[in-house]
């Protein structure tokens, strides 16, 4: 499988989106062993892709093949939005991250670690709920497609006009054949609402609870950021764990990165770093998440997030708490990562 593309900085996401691999032929994906449930569905694996890398359902398709069983359709909006310039992706040397705000400095090659800069791009409804329609009659049954979406802030707009347009998107995406809806309540990348919303409890709960009238008994998971100091995360859980199937994280954790001269990179804003150096603080945070959920006696489940690249790291994820885990560095760097874990587990 030489022909597997890897991972290029200089490609951006437009061509990507526009130079979806072929799905590779007859490639024997060894079994996961043990018995896998995603929301009490059963799957072939605890292994899925986070939104990010499945930029439209070709991509889904490839990926499926390489051994994953939750597909994460990358986060959708109710009008078109571009992508931010390059660089997309923008490798960083780092030790382990424990807390934003920290400041990398760009490395010339890819060891391990990146800055993310995506900005939470978009085609437009008529484009992707098509796609996601197709996308859903070409996976395998065995296979559950997840659609990531996210509401757009308008400078007028007031929590309900914010809640109201994630409810749209989220039943757009179900009347397209999404079996998973996941809302995006974190991007590091942006700083109006819609990207930060799990930092403010009261108003997450509002259209976690918006979300859930619109798409009625769907599977429904929300993305969070990292959260590290347990006030913010019972307050979170009390306030969308009871709309929740499910909560995912960690999506990254923000720094601010220089070039090696010392410049500062996406203008001096931070990005999300993605990676081996946050695994260690996104596990602290699920095994926060999932003491917190059984004291309040949620049936709420966790998908872990943040560093994964071996079998070994999965069941670290599973130890702490979570039901599955995605993978997104990982995949970009290694497509047949998926196929290596399932063959060590």
């Amino acid at each position: 499988m030489s022909d597997l593309p890897r991972y290029d900085r200089a490609q951006s996401y437009r061509w990507n989106y526009n130079h979806a691999p072929d799905v590779p032929p007859e490639l024997d994906v060894p079994p996961a062993r043990g018995q896998w449930t995603i929301c009490r569905r059963p799957v072939g694996s605890p292994l899925g892709i986070s939104a990010g890398p499945l930029l439209n359902g070709k991509w889904i398709l490839y990926y499926a093949a390489l051994g994953f069983d939750l597909l994460t359709y990358k986060t959708t909006r109710s009008r078109f939005r571009e992508c931010y310039e390059l660089p997309n992706l923008q490798p960083v040397e780092t030790g382990p991250i424990s807390s934003a705000g920290g400041l990398l400095v760009a490395a010339d090659q890819m060891r391990g670690d990146w800055a993310i800069s995506f900005g939470m791009p978009s085609m437009t409804p008529d484009v992707w709920r098509a796609d996601v329609e197709w996308t859903r009659s070409k996976l395998p049954k065995d296979k559950l497609l997840s659609v990531s979406v996210v509401a757009t802030q308008q400078p007028d707009w007031t929590l309900d006009d914010l809640a109201d347009d994630f409810a749209q998107c989220a039943k757009w995406a179900l009347e397209s054949g999404a079996d998973v809806i996941e809302t995006n309540f974190s991007c590091p990348n942006v700083t109006t609402v819609d990207g930060q919303l799990y930092q403010k409890p009261a108003s997450a709960g509002v259209v976690a609870q918006r979300v859930r009238e619109a798409i009625g008994p769907a599977t429904y998971s929300i993305k969070l950021g990292h959260v590290d100091h347990d006030d913010l995360a019972a307050e979170l859980i009390a306030a969308i764990g009871p709309h929740a199937d499910s909560l995912a994280m960690t999506n990254t954790i923000s720094a601010r990165v220089n070039r090696l001269d010392d410049a500062p990179l996406f203008g001096g804003q931070s990005r999300g770093i993605g990676g081996p150096s946050i695994r260690a603080a996104s596990l602290t945070q699920v095994a926060r998440f999932a003491r917190i959920i059984r004291e309040q006696r949620l049936p709420t489940r966790i998908i872990g997030c943040g560093g994964i690249s071996a079998a070994a790291h999965v069941r670290e994820y599973l130890a702490a708490g979570a039901e599955r885990v995605q993978l997104a560095t990982a995949i970009m760097v290694d497509p047949l990562v998926g196929c290596k874990i399932r063959s060590e587990m």
